[in-house]
């Protein structure tokens, strides 16, 4: 009975969101087991272009280190967000949200090469928080019970919580600035006089993710909650 449980809960999660926070999750678990080393999973474009390891231009966005409380807060992050995003503006619109992915990851492993970053998930998490965040402008959260501010404030406080963990900050502007870029060319550039739209999604990703069909019993995680928990929670300015 709990199986089936968690099987329904566990298929419920929109594709995209259930793909990468598996594929994180079964990564983290090998490392723990030592069926892998992080060593096979980092970033190293020589690596990559002399010895052909190009799985790692993936596997670096699937480690976020040992299990441990950085593993899990960034875990818990990257699961709300990346799911809100999928159920929120992305709603019906997967090869959208793949061409997101693809994008932030392409510019973040060209920026990743000259900063000397060797693990790349963080950073991606810090650009979907970014991205949900100007996108839902008006929702005021709750840090820890401690700050309270307006979702675009969201990554900023990240980072300086970082700050205060003595992590490196570089991750996360990295994370901010990329989610800046993709914002600005889709959201704030096409409704600028004489502006267009240059991020297009490709043809064939449409046809591989976008189905026509919509379930009308389907139940999205609602936008009010963005954190889910006590450093993320918050409400709808007038709600």
């Amino acid at each position: 009975m709990a199986y089936q449980t968690f099987q329904q809960e566990y298929l419920q999660i929109p594709v995209v969101t259930r793909a990468y926070t598996t594929a994180c999750v079964l990564t983290t678990a090998a490392v723990q087991l030592e069926l892998i080393t992080p060593f096979q999973l980092y970033f190293n474009p020589d690596l990559i272009l002399r010895n052909y390891q190009v799985w790692r231009l993936i596997t670096n966005f699937l480690f976020f280190g040992p299990v441990g409380f950085n593993f899990l807060f960034n875990m818990i992050f990257l699961y709300r967000y990346c799911r809100m995003l999928e159920e929120g503006s992305f709603r019906g619109r997967t090869a959208d949200f793949v061409f997101m992915f693809l994008f932030g990851g392409l510019l973040m492993t060209i920026f990743g090469t000259f900063v000397s970053l060797v693990f790349l998930g963080q950073a991606f998490t810090i650009m979907l928080v970014y991205v949900w965040s100007r996108r839902n402008p008006n929702v005021r959260m709750n840090f820890f019970g401690l700050l309270n501010f307006q979702a675009p404030f969201l990554p900023w406080v990240l980072m300086g919580f970082s700050l205060l963990l003595g992590n490196s900050i570089i991750v996360d502007l990295l994370g901010i600035a990329v989610g800046h870029v993709y914002f600005f060319l889709e959201d704030i550039f096409p409704n600028q006089p004489g502006g267009s739209r240059w991020l297009k999604t490709p043809t064939i990703l449409k046809m591989l993710f976008d189905t026509p069909e919509e379930d009308a019993n389907y139940n999205p995680l609602p936008e009010e909650r963005p954190g889910g928990f006590a450093w993320g929670q918050g409400q709808r300015l007038g709600g």
